[in-house]
């Protein structure tokens, strides 16, 4: 697939973080752009907690200007359904892939790739999106790397015996983003959460949702209009905005 039009590529060597860079630079930027890092020494995940980035993965963080407060989480699915084409395209093998609520990718059960959106701020604002990308190209950390009951990482070359390299991947990742954000931008949120829906791990089964102020578990009805997993708890339904699922 070529590079998609209108999308820009800041390829860096050592940097602290993708995420980090994009804050710095965002100004920079006339359109969406794509920053990729060699290495990250500062790489991190939800709730700020470490991000494993040996060699040989992927590190990148996509910016988008100009986005909408009320649109900016749902950036989530779009970029979950990108990996899922990415990994596809590559293996050919979309049946051991899944999508995880609300930001990992799932190959043969065990998380291959997550997700972490932040906002960039400018005169006190949402400027615009970063989208962050950490994908397991080459190795996955170990357990003790990852927090008790986390699913277990794996990596794509561990499953498949697959070597692509990050600039392989940017390559499969870009185009299959930028289809995706124009479906998005053309016909809102309906076909990407149908699309999302289509390929989510433990549909109608049930998780635990572990929150700040404590856990809920239920049976994973579906992702409503606002991006929120719905949850049929034994108190009735249960709409969640963030959290950490197990299962």
């Amino acid at each position: 697939m070529s590079w998609p039009h209108g999308y820009g590529h800041l390829p860096l060597g050592v940097v602290d973080s993708t995420l980090n860079e994009a804050a710095r630079r965002a100004a920079e930027f006339a359109g969406p752009t794509w920053i990729t890092a060699e290495t990250q020494t500062e790489a991190r995940g939800r709730r700020g907690r470490p991000w494993a980035n040996p060699a040989g993965n992927f590190a990148a963080t996509l910016v988008l200007p100009a986005v909408l407060p009320e649109a900016a989480a749902l950036r989530s699915f779009v970029a979950s359904l990108a990996l899922f084409d990415a990994f596809a395209g590559l293996t050919g093998r979309a049946e051991a892939l899944a999508l995880k609520w609300p930001n990992d990718v799932l190959f043969n059960g065990g998380k291959v790739a997550g997700i972490l959106l932040e906002g960039l701020q400018a005169g006190g604002r949402l400027s615009g999106l970063a989208i962050g990308i950490g994908v397991n190209l080459a190795q996955a950390p170990g357990a003790g790397e990852v927090e008790p009951g986390a699913l277990r990482p794996v990596s794509l070359a561990g499953e498949t015996g697959l070597a692509v390299s990050p600039g392989d991947f940017l390559e499969a990742l870009a185009p299959a983003y930028a289809t995706w954000e124009a479906q998005f931008a053309s016909h809102g949120f309906a076909p990407i959460r149908s699309a999302w829906l289509a390929r989510a791990a433990r549909l109608g089964e049930t998780v635990t949702a572990r929150l700040p102020g404590g856990e809920v578990t239920g049976v994973m009805r579906e992702v409503d209009e606002a991006g929120q997993l719905v949850l049929s708890t034994p108190h009735g339904l249960r709409r969640i905005a963030a959290g950490d699922i197990f299962f």
